[in-house]
């Protein structure tokens, strides 16, 4: 666990060493980001950094950990807030940002993202497309992506790489990647910042924890979070 002092240190963190991670790899990235007030900040972060750089950070490949069934042009749409703080300023060509189709029927938009990442991105040993970085925030209950508390087992355990989902949270109609997904990642980093998560960070860390955030952590070998929560 990477702490610092507050949510504009948390962004500068991560954004130097997601930066520093992107010039020391030899080939192109393939990346999941996130949403949220956070990854807002971060975005605008590695815009800031990019500045006057070779342009190897616009060269990677660009997807979603999860999205609202909501158009681009929805100020909730998470497509739309990295398009504004990270993509544009980036000048990412259009080629290599792969969004989730929110506006479309949400099985087909699941099934549409899951053959774009499955195109693009090697598998892993346990046929799960392997991304090299995923972004992800945490909730006040420990959600990740729109993975929330209480899906059955079976759910859990559901192979697909994107499925859509209702949330407890608005809007409610939501696309999400699956947990086998997140487990078969190279790399996630989380970023667990806000007013009153502490607790949820907390259970998420414990080894009996039960929220989405801990089945993440617990299917994984290592998961870095930023946080600049009290823990």
């Amino acid at each position: 666990m990477i702490r610092v002092g507050d949510a504009s240190a948390l962004a500068q963190q991560a954004a130097q060493d997601f930066v520093r991670l992107v010039d020391s790899e030899a080939a192109p990235l393939s990346v999941a980001l996130a949403g949220g007030r956070i990854a807002g900040q971060f975005f605008s972060a590695v815009a800031r950094l990019a500045e006057g750089r070779d342009g190897r950070l616009a060269a990677a490949e660009w997807f979603w950990s999860d999205e609202r069934c909501v158009p681009p042009e929805d100020e909730r749409s998470n497509y739309r807030l990295a398009r504004e703080h990270l993509l544009e300023p980036l000048h990412v060509p259009i080629s290599q940002i792969h969004r989730i189709r929110g506006e479309l029927v949400p099985q087909i938009a699941a099934a549409e993202a899951e053959a774009e990442v499955r195109r693009l991105v090697g598998g892993g040993p346990t046929g799960q497309p392997a991304l090299d970085l995923v972004f992800l925030g945490v909730g006040e209950e420990g959600h990740v992506a729109s993975l929330f508390p209480g899906e059955p087992a079976a759910t859990v355990a559901d192979p697909a790489v994107f499925r859509a989902v209702v949330t407890p949270k608005p809007p409610p109609q939501r696309l999400t990647m699956g947990y086998p997904a997140l487990a078969a990642a190279k790399r996630v980093w989380v970023l667990a910042s806000g007013a009153g998560k502490e607790g949820a960070l907390r259970e998420s860390l414990a080894p009996t924890g039960r929220t989405p955030l801990a089945r993440v952590i617990q299917s994984r070998t290592l998961t870095r979070i930023y946080t600049d929560l009290q823990v």
